[in-house]
Protein backbone atom coordinates (compact mmCIF):
# COMPACT_ATOMS: atom_id res chain seq x y z
CA UNK A 1 0.00 0.00 0.00
CA UNK A 2 1.03 3.60 -0.89
CA UNK A 3 0.07 6.57 0.11
CA UNK A 4 -1.82 8.99 -1.78
CA UNK A 5 -0.31 11.88 -4.21
CA UNK A 6 -2.61 14.59 -3.81
CA UNK A 7 -2.89 17.25 -1.37
CA UNK A 8 -7.20 17.42 -1.92
CA UNK A 9 -7.10 13.72 -0.76
CA UNK A 10 -5.26 14.05 2.85
CA UNK A 11 -6.64 14.51 5.91
CA UNK A 12 -4.55 16.03 9.01
CA UNK A 13 -5.03 14.41 12.12
CA UNK A 14 -3.55 16.17 15.56
CA UNK A 15 -2.74 14.75 18.22
CA UNK A 16 -1.87 15.74 21.35
CA UNK A 17 1.89 15.44 21.74
CA UNK A 18 1.42 14.37 25.60
CA UNK A 19 -0.46 11.51 24.50
CA UNK A 20 2.23 10.22 22.27
CA UNK A 21 4.91 10.88 24.91
CA UNK A 22 6.28 13.61 23.94
CA UNK A 23 7.59 16.82 26.01
CA UNK A 24 8.92 20.33 24.97
CA UNK A 25 12.00 19.36 27.56
CA UNK A 26 13.17 17.00 24.83
CA UNK A 27 13.68 19.64 22.54
CA UNK A 28 16.46 21.36 21.88
CA UNK A 29 15.66 24.86 23.24
CA UNK A 30 17.33 26.37 20.20
CA UNK A 31 14.84 24.83 18.05
CA UNK A 32 12.20 26.06 20.20
CA UNK A 33 13.27 29.28 20.62
CA UNK A 34 13.45 29.77 16.84
CA UNK A 35 9.79 27.80 16.26
CA UNK A 36 8.29 30.73 19.09
CA UNK A 37 10.43 33.75 16.76
CA UNK A 38 8.43 32.68 13.71
CA UNK A 39 5.31 31.78 15.54
CA UNK A 40 5.41 35.40 16.93
CA UNK A 41 6.34 36.82 13.53
CA UNK A 42 3.28 35.43 12.16
CA UNK A 43 4.27 32.29 10.71
CA UNK A 44 3.56 28.73 10.80
CA UNK A 45 6.44 26.62 12.13
CA UNK A 46 7.47 23.36 13.40
CA UNK A 47 9.74 20.20 13.78
CA UNK A 48 9.76 17.96 10.76
CA UNK A 49 11.51 15.26 9.85
CA UNK A 50 13.83 12.29 11.72
CA UNK A 51 14.13 14.86 15.01
CA UNK A 52 10.15 13.72 15.34
CA UNK A 53 10.61 10.06 14.58
CA UNK A 54 13.15 9.49 16.89
CA UNK A 55 12.12 11.87 19.49
CA UNK A 56 8.76 9.12 18.80
CA UNK A 57 10.78 5.83 19.17
CA UNK A 58 12.43 7.20 22.47
CA UNK A 59 16.24 8.13 20.69
CA UNK A 60 17.58 11.40 21.64
CA UNK A 61 17.80 13.11 18.02
CA UNK A 62 20.91 14.23 16.36
CA UNK A 63 19.42 17.19 14.92
CA UNK A 64 16.40 19.03 15.16
CA UNK A 65 14.90 20.48 11.88
CA UNK A 66 12.50 23.15 11.64
CA UNK A 67 10.20 23.87 8.31
CA UNK A 68 8.00 27.10 8.29
CA UNK A 69 5.82 28.62 5.68
CA UNK A 70 8.53 31.49 5.83
CA UNK A 71 10.43 32.09 2.53
CA UNK A 72 14.30 32.30 3.29
CA UNK A 73 14.43 35.91 3.01
CA UNK A 74 12.13 36.09 5.29
CA UNK A 75 13.52 33.97 8.20
CA UNK A 76 16.98 35.79 7.36
CA UNK A 77 15.37 39.03 8.60
CA UNK A 78 14.71 37.89 11.78
CA UNK A 79 17.54 36.07 12.80
CA UNK A 80 21.00 37.74 13.16
CA UNK A 81 23.40 34.92 13.08
CA UNK A 82 21.13 33.33 9.91
CA UNK A 83 22.81 32.43 6.35
CA UNK A 84 20.66 30.88 3.38
CA UNK A 85 22.54 27.93 1.98
CA UNK A 86 21.82 25.69 -0.98
CA UNK A 87 21.40 25.19 -4.56
CA UNK A 88 18.61 22.31 -5.17
CA UNK A 89 16.51 23.63 -2.17
CA UNK A 90 17.57 26.75 -0.09
CA UNK A 91 17.22 26.92 3.48
CA UNK A 92 18.72 29.09 6.22
CA UNK A 93 21.21 27.96 8.67
CA UNK A 94 20.31 29.95 11.88
CA UNK A 95 23.18 29.88 14.95
CA UNK A 96 21.51 30.09 18.72
CA UNK A 97 25.02 29.75 20.58
CA UNK A 98 26.71 26.94 19.71
CA UNK A 99 24.07 25.44 18.32
CA UNK A 100 22.93 25.27 14.25
CA UNK A 101 19.34 24.91 13.49
CA UNK A 102 18.45 24.30 9.67
CA UNK A 103 15.18 26.10 8.99
CA UNK A 104 13.60 25.03 5.87
CA UNK A 105 10.50 26.59 4.31
CA UNK A 106 7.39 24.24 2.83
CA UNK A 107 7.75 22.98 -0.25
CA UNK A 108 5.29 23.20 -2.98
CA UNK A 109 3.82 20.44 -5.74
CA UNK A 110 5.92 20.29 -8.88
CA UNK A 111 3.61 18.63 -11.12
CA UNK A 112 4.92 18.55 -14.57
CA UNK A 113 8.18 20.09 -14.08
CA UNK A 114 11.40 18.50 -13.70
CA UNK A 115 14.69 19.61 -14.32
CA UNK A 116 18.28 17.90 -15.10
CA UNK A 117 21.02 17.79 -13.00
CA UNK A 118 24.29 19.40 -15.39
CA UNK A 119 26.73 16.73 -15.43
CA UNK A 120 24.77 13.67 -15.52
CA UNK A 121 22.57 13.49 -18.12
CA UNK A 122 20.48 11.00 -17.14
CA UNK A 123 19.85 12.01 -13.45
CA UNK A 124 16.55 13.46 -13.16
CA UNK A 125 15.47 15.27 -10.03
CA UNK A 126 12.26 17.20 -9.30
CA UNK A 127 12.68 21.34 -9.18
CA UNK A 128 12.94 21.61 -5.20
CA UNK A 129 12.92 25.68 -5.00
CA UNK A 130 9.02 25.64 -5.30
CA UNK A 131 7.52 27.21 -2.11
CA UNK A 132 3.71 26.29 -1.02
CA UNK A 133 1.55 24.72 2.13
CA UNK A 134 2.22 22.21 4.85
CA UNK A 135 0.00 20.01 3.13
CA UNK A 136 1.92 19.93 -0.30
CA UNK A 137 4.93 20.16 1.73
CA UNK A 138 4.41 16.38 3.63
CA UNK A 139 3.79 14.68 0.05
CA UNK A 140 7.07 16.05 -1.22
CA UNK A 141 8.86 13.65 1.89
CA UNK A 142 9.71 10.03 0.93
CA UNK A 143 8.54 8.24 3.87
CA UNK A 144 5.17 8.39 5.85
CA UNK A 145 7.56 8.34 9.17
CA UNK A 146 9.34 11.41 8.35
CA UNK A 147 6.44 13.50 7.55
CA UNK A 148 5.38 13.92 10.95
CA UNK A 149 4.99 17.34 12.40
CA UNK A 150 5.63 18.20 15.82
CA UNK A 151 4.88 21.90 17.27
CA UNK A 152 6.48 21.89 20.82
CA UNK A 153 5.14 25.28 21.72
CA UNK A 154 1.54 24.62 20.96
CA UNK A 155 2.38 20.63 21.92
CA UNK A 156 0.60 19.07 19.04
CA UNK A 157 1.69 16.69 16.19
CA UNK A 158 0.27 16.96 12.54
CA UNK A 159 -0.16 13.56 10.80
CA UNK A 160 -1.71 13.44 6.91
CA UNK A 161 -0.29 10.23 5.97
CA UNK A 162 -0.56 8.00 9.05
CA UNK A 163 3.42 7.85 10.08
CA UNK A 164 2.27 7.55 13.49
CA UNK A 165 0.10 3.87 12.59
CA UNK A 166 3.56 3.06 10.86
CA UNK A 167 6.19 4.00 13.70
CA UNK A 168 3.92 1.59 16.02
CA UNK A 169 3.58 -1.10 13.43
CA UNK A 170 7.50 -0.45 12.66
CA UNK A 171 6.69 -0.53 8.98
CA UNK A 172 8.27 1.93 5.95
CA UNK A 173 5.75 2.70 3.84
CA UNK A 174 6.98 5.44 0.90
CA UNK A 175 4.52 8.55 -0.12
CA UNK A 176 2.68 8.27 -3.03
CA UNK A 177 3.79 5.53 -5.95
CA UNK A 178 7.19 3.99 -4.82
CA UNK A 179 7.89 3.34 -8.77
CA UNK A 180 8.02 6.75 -9.23
CA UNK A 181 9.38 8.11 -6.20
CA UNK A 182 12.44 5.93 -6.96
CA UNK A 183 12.61 7.26 -10.26
CA UNK A 184 12.37 10.68 -9.23
CA UNK A 185 15.38 9.81 -7.06
CA UNK A 186 16.81 6.49 -6.89
CA UNK A 187 18.83 7.33 -3.58
CA UNK A 188 15.15 6.89 -2.20
CA UNK A 189 16.26 2.74 -2.80
CA UNK A 190 19.38 3.50 -0.30
CA UNK A 191 17.83 5.55 2.57
CA UNK A 192 14.79 2.93 2.71
CA UNK A 193 17.48 0.14 3.72
CA UNK A 194 19.27 2.53 5.96
CA UNK A 195 16.20 3.03 7.35
CA UNK A 196 15.46 -0.54 7.76
CA UNK A 197 18.68 -1.59 9.06
CA UNK A 198 18.77 1.51 11.49
CA UNK A 199 15.28 1.40 12.92
CA UNK A 200 14.39 -2.33 12.58
CA UNK A 201 11.69 -1.69 10.17
CA UNK A 202 10.07 -4.18 7.27
CA UNK A 203 9.65 -2.60 3.64
CA UNK A 204 6.43 -2.36 2.23
CA UNK A 205 5.46 -4.75 0.29
CA UNK A 206 5.45 -3.25 -3.44
CA UNK A 207 8.53 -1.44 -2.13
CA UNK A 208 10.24 -4.64 -1.30
CA UNK A 209 9.41 -6.08 -4.90
CA UNK A 210 10.71 -3.09 -6.68
CA UNK A 211 13.90 -2.60 -4.82
CA UNK A 212 16.03 -5.43 -6.55
CA UNK A 213 14.21 -4.03 -10.44
CA UNK A 214 15.14 -0.38 -9.77
CA UNK A 215 18.61 -1.62 -8.58
CA UNK A 216 19.78 -0.38 -11.96
CA UNK A 217 18.54 2.96 -11.80
CA UNK A 218 21.54 3.93 -8.82
CA UNK A 219 24.14 4.16 -11.96
CA UNK A 220 22.04 7.80 -12.94
CA UNK A 221 23.41 9.13 -9.39
CA UNK A 222 26.14 11.28 -9.67
CA UNK A 223 28.96 9.45 -7.85
CA UNK A 224 30.28 11.93 -4.92
CA UNK A 225 26.63 11.56 -4.07
CA UNK A 226 26.61 7.80 -3.87
CA UNK A 227 29.89 7.68 -2.08
CA UNK A 228 27.95 10.31 0.94
CA UNK A 229 24.74 8.08 1.18
CA UNK A 230 26.91 4.67 1.23
CA UNK A 231 28.91 6.35 4.68
CA UNK A 232 25.34 7.01 6.19
CA UNK A 233 24.21 3.01 5.45
CA UNK A 234 27.63 1.93 6.76
CA UNK A 235 28.65 4.42 9.52
CA UNK A 236 25.56 4.43 11.35
CA UNK A 237 26.03 2.12 14.02
CA UNK A 238 24.22 -0.64 12.18
CA UNK A 239 26.33 -0.86 9.03
CA UNK A 240 26.56 -4.85 8.99
CA UNK A 241 22.88 -5.03 8.97
CA UNK A 242 22.87 -2.46 6.05
CA UNK A 243 25.56 -4.46 4.25
CA UNK A 244 23.49 -7.75 4.12
CA UNK A 245 20.24 -5.80 2.97
CA UNK A 246 22.24 -4.38 0.06
CA UNK A 247 23.74 -7.17 -1.08
CA UNK A 248 19.78 -8.94 -0.27
CA UNK A 249 18.51 -6.72 -2.55
CA UNK A 250 20.72 -6.37 -5.30
CA UNK A 251 21.71 -3.23 -4.76
CA UNK A 252 25.17 -3.75 -3.59
CA UNK A 253 26.69 -5.23 -7.18
CA UNK A 254 25.52 -1.84 -8.74
CA UNK A 255 27.38 0.26 -5.67
CA UNK A 256 30.51 -1.92 -6.79
CA UNK A 257 30.44 -3.73 -9.76
CA UNK A 258 33.89 -4.87 -9.95
CA UNK A 259 34.54 -5.63 -6.34
CA UNK A 260 31.77 -7.48 -5.66
CA UNK A 261 32.86 -9.95 -8.11
CA UNK A 262 36.10 -10.36 -6.80
CA UNK A 263 34.71 -11.24 -3.26
CA UNK A 264 34.74 -14.65 -1.70
CA UNK A 265 34.74 -16.88 1.60
CA UNK A 266 37.76 -14.80 3.40
CA UNK A 267 35.23 -11.46 2.56
CA UNK A 268 31.92 -12.74 3.20
CA UNK A 269 31.70 -15.60 6.01
CA UNK A 270 29.44 -14.36 7.75
CA UNK A 271 31.39 -15.28 11.10
CA UNK A 272 34.61 -14.45 10.16
CA UNK A 273 34.29 -13.23 6.73
CA UNK A 274 36.31 -9.47 6.38
CA UNK A 275 33.86 -7.37 5.26
CA UNK A 276 31.17 -8.37 7.96
CA UNK A 277 33.82 -8.58 10.39
CA UNK A 278 35.15 -4.85 9.90
CA UNK A 279 31.60 -3.61 10.11
CA UNK A 280 30.37 -5.26 13.62
CA UNK A 281 33.59 -3.51 14.69
CA UNK A 282 32.73 -0.29 12.83
CA UNK A 283 28.99 -0.49 14.84
CA UNK A 284 30.69 -1.13 17.77
CA UNK A 285 32.76 1.41 17.68
CA UNK A 286 29.91 3.80 16.77
CA UNK A 287 28.01 2.32 20.02
CA UNK A 288 30.97 3.36 22.33
CA UNK A 289 30.84 6.71 20.91
CA UNK A 290 34.26 6.38 19.09
CA UNK A 291 35.75 7.91 16.29
CA UNK A 292 35.08 5.83 12.92
CA UNK A 293 36.81 6.86 9.63
CA UNK A 294 35.52 5.87 6.01
CA UNK A 295 38.94 4.86 4.52
CA UNK A 296 39.25 2.10 6.83
CA UNK A 297 35.36 0.56 5.62
CA UNK A 298 36.40 1.54 2.21
CA UNK A 299 39.67 -0.43 2.45
CA UNK A 300 38.25 -3.78 3.45
CA UNK A 301 35.19 -3.38 0.77
CA UNK A 302 37.65 -3.01 -2.26
CA UNK A 303 40.81 -5.42 -0.65
CA UNK A 304 40.12 -7.87 -2.53
CA UNK A 305 40.41 -6.55 -5.59
CA UNK A 306 43.06 -4.55 -5.51
CA UNK A 307 44.80 -7.87 -3.55
CA UNK A 308 44.04 -9.84 -6.67
CA UNK A 309 45.35 -6.95 -9.10
CA UNK A 310 48.46 -6.44 -7.47
CA UNK A 311 49.04 -10.20 -7.26
CA UNK A 312 48.82 -10.35 -11.31
CA UNK A 313 50.77 -7.45 -11.56
CA UNK A 314 53.82 -9.50 -9.32
CA UNK A 315 57.11 -9.71 -11.08
CA UNK A 316 58.80 -7.23 -13.67
CA UNK A 317 61.13 -4.88 -12.87
CA UNK A 318 58.61 -2.69 -10.26
CA UNK A 319 58.68 -2.26 -6.77
CA UNK A 320 56.06 -4.29 -4.39
CA UNK A 321 55.04 -0.87 -3.63
CA UNK A 322 54.51 0.46 -7.04
CA UNK A 323 52.60 -2.06 -8.35
CA UNK A 324 50.49 -2.02 -5.25
CA UNK A 325 50.27 1.79 -5.93
CA UNK A 326 49.61 0.93 -9.80
CA UNK A 327 47.06 -1.65 -8.52
CA UNK A 328 44.89 0.67 -6.19
CA UNK A 329 44.75 3.49 -8.95
CA UNK A 330 43.42 1.19 -11.89
CA UNK A 331 40.40 -0.29 -9.31
CA UNK A 332 39.49 2.94 -7.70
CA UNK A 333 39.63 4.90 -11.46
CA UNK A 334 37.20 1.74 -12.43
CA UNK A 335 35.04 2.69 -9.25
CA UNK A 336 34.82 6.51 -10.29
CA UNK A 337 31.70 5.91 -12.81
CA UNK A 338 29.68 4.48 -9.91
CA UNK A 339 31.15 6.05 -6.82
CA UNK A 340 33.70 8.76 -6.24
CA UNK A 341 35.75 8.49 -3.46
CA UNK A 342 37.51 11.87 -2.65
CA UNK A 343 41.34 11.71 -3.01
CA UNK A 344 41.88 12.57 1.14
CA UNK A 345 39.79 9.31 1.35
CA UNK A 346 41.60 7.10 -1.49
CA UNK A 347 45.24 8.10 -0.14
CA UNK A 348 44.17 7.18 3.54
CA UNK A 349 43.14 3.81 1.95
CA UNK A 350 46.28 3.28 -0.05
CA UNK A 351 48.39 3.93 3.37
CA UNK A 352 46.49 1.11 5.04
CA UNK A 353 47.33 -1.27 2.09
CA UNK A 354 50.91 -0.36 1.49
CA UNK A 355 51.18 -0.80 5.21
CA UNK A 356 49.87 -4.34 5.46
CA UNK A 357 53.07 -5.48 3.16
CA UNK A 358 55.47 -3.70 5.49
CA UNK A 359 53.59 -5.25 8.62
CA UNK A 360 54.04 -8.80 7.22
CA UNK A 361 57.75 -8.46 5.62
CA UNK A 362 58.91 -7.29 9.40
CA UNK A 363 61.80 -5.98 8.30
CA UNK A 364 63.62 -4.84 12.08
CA UNK A 365 65.05 -1.62 10.92
CA UNK A 366 61.45 -0.51 10.02
CA UNK A 367 59.69 -2.03 13.29
CA UNK A 368 59.66 1.37 15.06
CA UNK A 369 59.04 3.41 12.31
CA UNK A 370 55.74 1.54 11.63
CA UNK A 371 54.55 1.81 15.14
CA UNK A 372 54.84 5.46 15.34
CA UNK A 373 53.34 5.60 11.66
CA UNK A 374 50.01 7.77 11.74
CA UNK A 375 48.20 5.25 10.05
CA UNK A 376 49.79 1.78 12.05
CA UNK A 377 46.22 1.65 14.33
CA UNK A 378 43.91 1.46 11.13
CA UNK A 379 46.67 -1.09 9.32
CA UNK A 380 47.07 -2.89 12.52
CA UNK A 381 43.06 -3.32 12.69
CA UNK A 382 42.97 -4.69 9.39
CA UNK A 383 45.97 -7.41 9.61
CA UNK A 384 43.94 -8.73 12.74
CA UNK A 385 40.65 -9.10 10.19
CA UNK A 386 42.77 -10.26 7.63
CA UNK A 387 44.43 -12.74 10.39
CA UNK A 388 40.82 -13.42 11.76
CA UNK A 389 39.83 -14.61 8.30
CA UNK A 390 42.37 -17.19 7.38
CA UNK A 391 44.31 -14.86 5.14
CA UNK A 392 47.37 -14.39 7.42
CA UNK A 393 48.91 -16.44 10.49
CA UNK A 394 47.27 -15.80 13.41
CA UNK A 395 51.13 -15.74 14.40
CA UNK A 396 51.84 -12.12 12.64
CA UNK A 397 48.56 -10.51 14.05
CA UNK A 398 49.89 -11.82 17.68
CA UNK A 399 53.51 -10.27 17.29
CA UNK A 400 52.50 -6.97 16.57
CA UNK A 401 49.46 -7.22 19.35
CA UNK A 402 52.72 -8.59 21.94
CA UNK A 403 54.76 -5.58 20.44
CA UNK A 404 52.63 -2.33 21.25
CA UNK A 405 51.99 -3.65 24.76
CA UNK A 406 55.83 -4.13 25.21
CA UNK A 407 58.06 -1.78 27.49
CA UNK A 408 61.20 -0.38 25.40
CA UNK A 409 64.15 -2.66 26.32
CA UNK A 410 61.95 -5.84 25.57
CA UNK A 411 60.40 -4.12 22.10
CA UNK A 412 64.31 -4.20 21.53
CA UNK A 413 65.09 -7.67 22.44
CA UNK A 414 61.77 -8.63 20.09
CA UNK A 415 63.83 -6.93 17.01
CA UNK A 416 66.47 -8.62 17.63
CA UNK A 417 65.00 -11.38 17.39
CA UNK A 418 64.11 -10.56 14.24
CA UNK A 419 67.26 -10.40 13.13
CA UNK A 420 68.24 -13.43 14.61
CA UNK A 421 65.58 -15.69 12.79
CA UNK A 422 66.74 -14.08 9.53
CA UNK A 423 68.27 -16.46 7.31
CA UNK A 424 71.69 -15.53 6.35
CA UNK A 425 73.00 -14.55 3.20
CA UNK A 426 75.60 -17.29 1.89
CA UNK A 427 79.00 -15.62 1.61
CA UNK A 428 80.40 -15.03 -2.03
CA UNK A 429 82.52 -17.72 -3.27
CA UNK A 430 83.38 -15.94 -6.56
CA UNK A 431 87.06 -14.21 -6.51
CA UNK A 432 88.01 -11.10 -6.75
CA UNK A 433 89.75 -10.07 -10.13
CA UNK A 434 92.98 -9.37 -10.12
CA UNK A 435 93.75 -5.34 -11.24
CA UNK A 436 95.84 -5.80 -14.55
Amino acid sequence: MSVGSSSATLHARRVPASDLGLSISDVSPAAVSIIRTLQGSGFQAEMVGGCVRDLLLGWSPKDFDVVTNATPDQIKKLFRRARVIGRRFQLVHVRIGREVIEVSTYRGSDTGRQEQRRGRAKEKMAANNVFGRRDEDVLRRDFTINALYYDPVKEVVTDYVDGLGHIQERRLEIIGDPRQRFSEDPVRMLRAVRFKAKLNLRLDAKMEKLLPRMAGTLIAVSPPRLFEEIIKVLHNGYGAVGFQALDHYGLLRFLFPSATRHFNEQDLNKKNGLIPCALRNTDQRVADRKPVISPFLFSVLLWRQVEQAWHMKSGGNRSIFENLHRSADRVLEELHPTVRIPRRISAVMIEIWELQIRLEQRRPRTIKRLLSHRRFRAAYDFLLLRAGSGEVSDALADWWTKIQEMPPADVQRMIQGLEQSKPRRKASTRRKRKRS
